[in-house]
């Protein structure tokens, strides 16, 4: 499968001013309440770097098997392609926070799942913490395999029930936060996007992705 061309149909890169732009409110507005300006970040399956690029805090790693993504990573972020279930570059550990973002789905089953989660424990250092953004098939139905290359239906669920396997805490668990894809019909300006962020009533009504934060 080329995964390369696919991405480059489904996201054009004249699309990511737009996508940063939205980033950078849902980083300063939302996620930065997990996140310290002195931890280190590591965002696992990276992409275009839209996350790792805009958050503020004081060591940023980016992993990703695709070599395209050092064109997308600002000149801060040390970038690191390696598989998810294999970051040999990173030490026990060694790390505040383990960032994923509409990634574990791509993975070929559950047990490579679980080999990444258990990887991203590896690294954290105790007390650290564990953030997944992830698209929600239990409000998805058939809307999940829309995309080609989704192969793992994962819920909520599921995924506090398998981080709680590998002794994670679960502090926050969102089954529903944001819209499906930055494709919605849903505004896109700055401004309604951090009125979307602080009126948790409105992710009941098109929430379609869960948020969760575990901690080590």
């Amino acid at each position: 499968m080329d995964l390369q061309k696919i991405y480059a149909t489904r996201f054009e890169e004249k699309e990511l001013p737009l996508k940063n732009k939205i980033w950078t409110v849902i980083c300063n507005n939302f996620f930065s309440r997990f996140i310290s300006k002195n931890d280190t970040v590591v965002d696992i399956g990276a992409g275009y770097c839209e996350f790792i690029n805009n958050i503020q805090c004081q060591t940023k790693i980016a992993i990703d098997l695709n070599a395209d993504v050092k064109k997308f990573a600002n000149s801060d972020i040390q970038v690191i392609n390696e598989s998810c279930m294999a970051m040999q570059s990173l030490e026990d550990n060694s790390v505040d926070i383990v960032f994923m973002s509409n990634f574990l789905e791509h993975l070929l089953n559950k047990q490579q799942v679980f080999e990444t989660l258990q990887e991203a424990k590896r690294i954290i250092k105790p007390k650290g913490k564990m953030l997944i953004l992830q698209p929600n098939i239990r409000f998805l139905a058939n809307n999940y395999w829309d995309f080609f290359d989704h192969h793992t239906p994962l819920s909520d669920r599921s995924l506090v029930e398998v981080l709680e396997t590998l002794d994670m805490q679960i502090i926050k668990n969102y089954p529903r936060f944001l819209p499906y894809t930055t494709k919605s019909k849903l505004p896109k300006g700055t401004l309604f996007i951090k009125l979307y962020l602080h009126m948790p009533w409105i992710w009941w009504l098109f929430g379609k992705q869960a948020f969760i934060v575990a901690e080590k």
